[in-house]
Formats: structure tokens, sequence, C-alpha cells
């Protein structure tokens, strides 16, 4: 039976591995809509390549070229933030929400507002509208399935237990490649050696996160709305291996970790084929060949990201948006050669101890709450 996808965030990595998934099973897959932020060739070459009904650029400046590119293919092309929402909201059997940022929060409560199912790789969803975004998944009866590799992980050692059993969930964290390093070595560190993570391929952006822990610390927030089971019952360790990506522990003592390569395609399959699964081109684990897993706690004092984070979602409210907003201005400045890799944290908790907002009842609050601590990062970093 063929089934109908759309794919927000199309050309980014997260896109890519999922459309390397579906060429290798075409014949099981109608694609609706194909979305990016402003790579129109790349895009172009895509809603061609697997017909596409509409392709839409966030960018409303790269929409004459998209239209170019697709001139007399049939398929629609559009541009800017009405056209995302647009595109998100055709109903398919599956939408994978991978827009990375804020950008993606309307598309992802559009799909939401669908109630078919929506594969979720897009954090600020959890992270900056948790509250907002799960009322909208109860009222609309939407299927979430976490793409994200450690809740997807999870969502699979959950597949055989319930909530109320749980004793513990543990979210593992390869530590990134800075997880040897002094303090006065990580005061030094560039930009260069944060993007060069040890296990993974990934954007620069996330790349940082991992090497400031901020990712997991963002992902232990995410996993407290995915899986309620109280912040206490949380937790979060180093290993350096990255096969182990996440564990649950029952109250029986028996305890269930999923492994597997570091791999994106292979969340992405399970999100793709469930309830059932899928073939992947991942060659399997050799379990000998890597002959041993370690495990140890986070160093919070060189590493203070989770702190932060547990922090945020301990307070709740608009505070883990805050801290989003924060940390993503952070992390460009980083990036920029603006401030050291160590200012990243030090930055985000100054912004939080000086801005605390009320709770977001609505998606427009989330939105004007992101908007408003991005200014004052870069008015208090002084980058304005």
């Amino acid at each position: 039976m063929t089934r109908s996808l759309s794919i927000l965030g199309a050309t980014g990595s997260i896109g890519a591995s999922t459309l390397d998934l579906i060429r290798r099973e075409r014949g099981a897959w109608r694609v609706v809509a194909l979305t990016a932020n402003g790579n129109a060739a790349d895009l172009a070459r895509l809603a061609r390549e697997f017909a596409a009904e509409v392709a839409v650029v966030a960018d409303e400046a790269s929409l004459p070229a998209l239209r170019a590119a697709l001139a007399g293919s049939g398929i629609a092309a559009a541009g800017g933030a009405s056209a995302l929402v647009e595109a998100a909201s055709r109903p398919v059997d599956l939408t994978v929400a991978a827009i990375v940022g804020c950008a993606g929060l309307a598309p992802t409560m559009a799909a939401i507002e669908q109630g078919r199912t929506v594969a979720l790789a897009n954090k600020e969803a959890l992270v900056s509208a948790g509250a907002v975004m799960t009322a909208a998944v109860e009222r609309h009866g939407t299927t979430l399935l976490p793409m994200d590799s450690e809740h997807n992980a999870i969502f699979q050692c959950l597949a055989a237990g319930d909530l109320a059993h749980v004793r513990a969930i543990t979210l593992t964290a390869s530590g990134g490649p800075f997880r040897e390093w002094s303090a006065e070595q990580l005061a030094a560190a560039t930009p260069q050696q944060a993007i060069k993570h040890p296990n993974w391929a990934m954007g620069a952006k996330i790349s940082v996160d991992s090497a400031t822990m901020f990712n997991k610390g963002l992902e232990l927030i995410e996993a407290h709305h995915l899986f309620p089971v109280g912040l206490e019952k949380l937790r979060i360790v180093v290993h350096p291996q990255s096969v182990v990506h996440s564990m649950v522990e029952y109250r029986d003592g028996s305890t269930l970790a999923q492994l597997g390569p570091s791999d994106m395609r292979v969340p992405i399959a399970s999100c793709l084929a469930w309830p059932s699964r899928m073939d992947t081109p991942c060659a399997p684990l050799d379990l000998a060949a890597l002959g041993e897993l370690t495990f140890r706690a986070p160093d919070e004092a060189r590493f203070p990201a989770t702190r932060l984070c547990r922090q945020a979602a301990e307070a709740g409210g608009a505070v883990p948006a805050v801290l989003n907003a924060a940390n993503e201005v952070a992390v460009a400045a980083f990036l920029a050669g603006q401030i050291g890799f160590t200012r990243i944290a030090v930055t985000v908790e100054e912004l939080l101890a000086r801005y605390a907002p009320a709770a977001a009842a609505t998606l427009g609050d989330v939105i004007a709450v992101d908007a408003e601590a991005r200014s004052r990062m870069r008015q208090m970093m002084e980058l304005v």
C-alpha cells in the first residue's frame, strides 16, 4: 500500500537521510510536499526526482529560482512562511518535521493539526513550545513519533512497557569532541574544532551543541514532554562510543537499551515503518569488533549546559524557550568568532537570570518570547 509523505526540511541532513530511505522503497511512497529554507536548486532536483506535488522555499527571495528550476514539471512552487504552513497543512499519512529552529514551529503545528502522524526532528517544537504542542497533539489525536536518535531509542524501549512502571530513563551522550579537554583547553576551543564531532555527521549548530552538551540538555527537556515520567527520573550518562542510544529502567530492575550504528537512518526508518520495520543500508553492529562500551557521569563543572537545561525544565513556563533562543544566539556568535566557547553557557545563564517572561499560552506567545529573548541576548552581548 502506498503511503503519502511530506518532508519539512528536505535539503537538510534529516531530509536527505529520509529521502535516501524512500528512494530504496520508491513504490511504497507518494511524496506530497518538500520544503527548504532557500536552497532552490537542491529542492527542485529532489521535487523532480520524487514527483512531489509542491515545493516550498521559506526564503521568498529564492522563489523565482525555484520556479525556474521547476518550469515544465507540473510541480507547484511557493515561497514564504504562509506557504510553508500551507504545505504542512496538506493531509498526508506521515509528515517529517525537520525544519531547524523556531522557523519550524508554525509548520510543525500545522502538521499536528491534521490529526495524522508526525515524525518530529524539530527540537524547538518541544523545547520552546512543549506544553502548547503536546496539548495540540492531544486535542487533534495526532500520533507523534520521536525521530531524534535518543528519543526514538526510548520510544522503542517503551514498546513493551508502561510509563507507570518506569523507574528511570537514561539519555546517552557522546560527550562531543571536547569530552577529555581541560577547562583551560575549552576556553581556547575554536569553531573548527567544535564542529568536528567524533561520531556523528551533523550541521554546525548541532555539532557545537554537542560539544557544549546543550544538545543533551535540550533533549532532556524534549524527553520531559515526550515521556512524562517526572524530571527526577530523567538521567544523562556520557557514552563515548554512541552505540547505546538510550535506556529505560523498569521498577523490577530490568533495563532495556536500544543499540545501533551512529547513523540517523536507523531512527528515521523506525518512524517511516512504524509500527512495523524496514530494511536500511546500515551495517549491523559487530560487538566483538567494538570490544567495549563505556559510561560515565557528565561533568557539569566543565559542561554546565545540562544543569542549565534541567533547571529550565524545572522552572517550566517560558523559561525553556528563553534558554533555547539564548543558546542559538550564543552559538551563532561563537561560530562567527565573536565569543569564546565557554562563554556560550555563561551568557545563556546570564540571560536566564535577567529575563523570565510569563508562560506562553499560544504558539504566537512562544514566537514572541523567542524573538524578545534573541533581542535581549544580542543586546546583552553587544552584538546589535
